[in-house]
């Protein structure tokens, strides 16, 4: 059985538990493309800005679904060294795939923003979203992206993940709210009724939607 209705379900229902971040100066990073969604219902109900932050995994040699990192846009990156030295992967296939994916994350770092400057991030509330998380690699390197780029505190918020990637998650940011940790885990959309692909025209879309709603703010203000 299903514990959501959709990802904009899930977004209104983060969103009653984030709250006290209401009147504060923070701002919503979402990991494209489902976290999206979830991240504009939560930016959208608390008027705050939405953003995007897109870390990639680093996928293990003949085995790219294998995650033995994950790095973000501005070059942040995490090892999982258990793995990399288990399989034996080599410094460079690790530069190699970096490279590659670091030259994905700008491609989608252009098609989501177009020519918006980046936030900076100095002194903000951030507040990390994402549709649900499995291992947590993505998320680990995006804490630590945000972290480095000087934001005041950092809050994970995700409707679903294991245990597990939870206690571990509590290690590195300052609060982690996930609204279902079923100890059974095998995939994210098995928590929800409705888990249709999110298109990269609708992660624009709402990007678009957001900047426009804070910007339609400044002028009543």
């Amino acid at each position: 059985m299903a514990y959501f209705t959709d990802r904009v379900d899930a977004g209104r229902r983060l969103a009653l538990a984030l709250k006290d971040f209401i009147g504060k100066t923070a701002i919503v990073l979402a990991i494209p493309r489902g976290g999206v969604v979830v991240g504009f219902e939560i930016a959208n109900d608390l008027d705050l800005p939405l953003d995007v932050i897109i870390p990639r995994k680093i996928g293990a040699p003949d085995n790219p679904e294998l995650a033995i990192g994950a790095m973000t846009e501005d070059g942040t990156t995490i090892l999982d060294e258990n793995i990399v030295t288990y399989i034996g992967v080599s410094d460079d296939y690790i530069k190699e795939e970096s490279a590659r994916q670091k030259k994905e994350i700008e491609r989608r770092m252009k098609l989501y923003r177009q020519d918006e400057p980046y936030p900076n991030l100095t002194g903000l509330d951030v507040i990390i979203v994402d549709d649900g998380i499995a291992t947590g690699s993505t998320m680990k390197a995006a804490l630590a992206s945000v972290k480095n780029r000087g934001a005041k505190t950092v809050t994970v918020a995700i409707p679903v993940g294991p245990p597990s990637t939870i206690k571990e998650l509590e290690k590195q940011a300052h609060k982690v709210i996930c609204l279902y940790t079923p100890e059974f885990f095998q995939a994210i959309g098995q928590f929800y009724d409705d888990f249709t692909q999110t298109t990269d025209e609708e992660v624009i879309e709402l990007l678009k939607q957001s900047r426009q709603r804070k910007q339609v703010g400044k002028v009543i203000v």
